[in-house]
């Protein structure tokens, strides 16, 4: 019974026991342009957009455009109802009229006040002389000289009355000018030629405006011949991103089809920041705006007539920001790199990937890698053009394969038809 029992022990190290060859996928090391991509998906919207509102009160009688119409600098886009401020206008010109004729009545009190302190003044002067020649008695000579004091006083108060009416012109002015702006104000023109997006009011609507404040939003002029997309980038990437950076942008409207664009504006503050500081439970992401260059689609707009972009605000779209670039650089798959401990290290690692020997055993490399794209990652120094690298499978590449172990290499499924 124990010769059978080691039988099988035997046998089973021999013919159960034996570990398969691990099969592994490679690729030669190549020469190739590698362009690092930051990417983000975001809305298209005009790089120029106006919100048209209101700075007084009131209703609309006239909106003589509607969305999708095309307006020139200067076109009226929105009148109010002016009655109000035509009236307060004509009460501003009434009251200024009143403070003109004011210090025309006052000029005209200062003359006789002038007048009357001139007789006082001789009478005083006559009076001071005849105390002085003992011809008039103490009292006379102090009624005199309180009828000159009373008559500068007049005087002083006839002058003071003129400066106080030109005060009161030049606020009546002012409120002139004021009610004249109020009434302006009833007439919304373009600020800038463009194409309305949106209409918020209607004919008949009341609007609420301030003029010190931003009041109600009538309608949206935006300028479509220049649109750019608005997208989230993440903090991570945010630092690579640099401005006119070269873009290419994919439009979920337009399959199939890719438009050049350049980074125009570059966020300085996280998107999440308030004004009590920043949202630690949101990601922190960057607004990056890419401009799409025109010429990158004119030919859409070649059957359109007078059309200005194929875009519309809103529109979904993925942006690749082209950051870096290597041409004819040693480059190898992602997958083909990875990280392992230091044999005399502790807890530290080391970059490198698997090399194939030519008697089918793999070597671990340490390498430098450089930029990379969705696929490759530029080589540095570790490697040179022609090796050939272990690329998977991933278990293998990151965990189980050891330098010097035999390996197998893959073959791919065959795509002929016999």
């Amino acid at each position: 019974m124990g010769v059978v029992i080691i039988g099988l022990l035997i046998a089973a190290k021999f013919l159960g026991g034996k570990e398969d060859t691990p099969k592994v996928s490679v690729e030669t090391v190549q020469t190739r342009n590698i362009i690092e991509r930051v990417s983000a998906s975001g809305k298209i919207q005009p790089e120029t957009e106006v919100n048209i509102t209101a700075e007084v009160s009131g209703q609309i009688i006239a909106l003589p455009v509607k969305e999708g119409d095309r307006v020139e600098k200067g076109d009226l886009l929105v009148q109010i109802n002016p009655d109000l401020y035509e009236a307060a206008l004509n009460r501003a010109q009434a009251a200024a009229n009143s403070a003109r004729s004011n210090l025309a009545s006052a000029r005209a009190q200062q003359a006789q006040a002038d007048a009357q302190f001139f007789a006082a003044r001789k009478s005083w002067e006559r009076t001071q002389q005849l105390f002085q020649d003992r011809v008039i008695s103490q009292a006379d000579y102090d009624n005199a000289e309180a009828n000159f004091r009373s008559a500068e006083a007049t005087l002083t108060s006839a002058t003071e009355s003129i400066r106080s009416a030109e005060f009161a012109i030049s606020s009546a002015e002012a409120s002139v000018q004021e009610a004249r702006d109020n009434l302006s104000r009833t007439t919304l023109l373009a600020p800038q030629s463009g194409t309305v997006t949106a209409l918020v009011k209607e004919v008949g609507e009341s609007v609420q405006g301030n003029g010190f404040t931003a009041g109600e939003v009538v309608m949206k002029v935006s300028d479509l011949s220049i649109m750019e997309v608005d997208v989230e980038v993440n903090e991570s990437d945010i630092v690579r991103v640099g401005m006119h950076d070269a873009a290419e942008v994919e439009v979920d409207a337009y399959l199939d089809q890719t438009f050049a664009g350049v980074v125009t504006e570059i966020g300085n503050t996280a998107l999440n920041a308030g004004l009590n500081g920043f949202a630690m439970d949101q990601v922190t992401n960057f607004s990056v705006k890419v401009r799409l260059l025109p010429e990158s689609y004119a030919e859409m707009l070649a059957d359109e007539v007078g059309a200005n972009s194929p875009f519309r605000p809103g529109m979904s779209a993925k942006v690749d920001v082209l950051t870096r670039e290597a041409n004819s650089a040693l480059s190898i798959p992602i997958q083909s790199v990875t990280t392992r401990e230091k044999v005399d290290g502790e807890d530290e690692s080391e970059l490198g990937v698997f090399v194939l020997n030519e008697d089918g055993s793999v070597a671990w490399r340490l390498v430098e890698t450089g930029i990379q794209d969705n696929r490759f990652i530029a080589v540095i120094s570790g490697l040179e053009a022609d090796e050939t690298v272990i690329t998977g499978p991933y278990q293998s590449v990151s965990r189980t394969l050891e330098d010097g172990d035999f390996v197998e290499i893959e073959e791919e499924p065959s795509t002929d038809k016999e």
